[in-house]
């Protein structure tokens, strides 16, 4: 395969797989385009996006826009030298002018099978979702947010385990081989871009804190999804004597198996249904959430069976209510 010229752009730990499998490759990245610098914690110190790191790390020159449309960014961008761009979660859009300016244009890796889960949170989305089956798309963008033609895919199936770091983790090492195979390919002319289609297409919004709030009156497999789909960031949480308690590792009971009733008397969604040395048992609007891992406001995260040495839950006590 004839070594490519490359700018890659991209900002956050996703795009770093990609950018090491490209050096790996034997591609001479010319620049690395990424966000500028954020300052962090109490000291306002600036932080580096961790493709810059990567880039430092591996003597890349740096570039940090503010604003990658910018006429003066446009310009500098036409002084690196490049057969394509690839770009992997930037966090910022292309101009029209941009994508004409390498001759192979500018390949994008997302983390989803598109046309499904356009947009900016696709891992999250999958396993929230429950879907069985994920992966990554090298696509040749266009003016549209994820819109452009696919070139290549690879797949791997969703776990039942999968959190969002460790689908977002197994997603960085395929989009790595991905876009590998998809230069050598793109060089031999053996690519074929198809036009994705729309009536397939659905859009990841981008996550928020308010979405890992719980409400106990869906099913404990859902309650179980959001779980995993929200861990580690922003978390899923409910709340418990009137502070929020965080969940973060549980397992949704079948609807057979569920016990739906405490001292002979049914139970509503949200209710303590059992606890036992290494769980609390809570009922769902179907089937009941067995609570593993979890996490008190202003303490740490912590076993089920460390947190019951400290706090006494009782069977029918109710969880979500602030």
């Amino acid at each position: 395969m004839r070594r490519m010229k490359i700018v890659f752009m991209g900002t956050p730990d996703f795009a770093v797989g990609a950018l090491e499998a490209l050096i790996a490759a034997g591609h001479e990245i010319t620049a690395v385009v990424t966000q500028p610098d954020k300052p962090k914690g109490r000291s306002g110190e600036p932080q580096f996006p961790p493709v810059k790191e990567c880039a430092l790390k591996h003597g890349i020159l740096v570039f940090q826009p503010r604003r990658i449309k910018e006429p003066q960014a446009v310009e500098e961008l036409r002084g690196f030298a490049a057969d394509v761009y690839i770009v992997a979660a930037f966090g910022q859009i292309l101009s029209r002018e941009i994508l004409e300016i390498p001759g192979y244009g500018c390949l994008n890796i997302h983390a989803s099978l598109l046309p499904k889960y356009r947009g900016a949170s696709p891992i999250q989305h999958v396993i929230i979702d429950g879907e069985r089956e994920t992966g990554v798309t090298i696509q040749q963008m266009n003016e549209g947010i994820d819109t452009g033609d696919i070139l290549y895919q690879k797949k791997i199936p969703v776990e039942d385990t999968d959190t969002f770091e460790s689908l977002h983790d197994k997603l960085m090492a395929l989009g790595g081989e991905a876009i590998v195979e998809t230069l050598s390919l793109l060089e031999a002319g053996r690519l074929t871009p198809e036009k994705q289609k729309e009536e397939l297409s659905c859009y990841a919004p981008l996550i928020e804190k308010r979405m890992g709030k719980i409400s106990f009156a869906k099913s404990a497999g859902e309650i179980d999804r959001l779980i995993r789909g929200m861990n580690p960031w922003p978390s899923a949480y409910t709340f418990y004597r009137g502070k929020q308690l965080k969940i973060w590792r549980a397992l949704s009971v079948p609807v057979e198996e569920a016990v739906r009733e405490v001292n002979g008397i049914p139970v509503t969604p949200g209710a303590v249904t059992a606890v036992t040395r290494d769980y609390i048992e809570v009922a769902a609007g179907e089937g009941n959430l067995r609570i593993y891992e979890l996490q008190m406001e202003g303490k740490k995260r912590m076993s089920a069976h460390d947190f019951l040495l400290g706090i006494k839950v009782a069977a029918g006590e109710l969880l979500g209510e602030v």
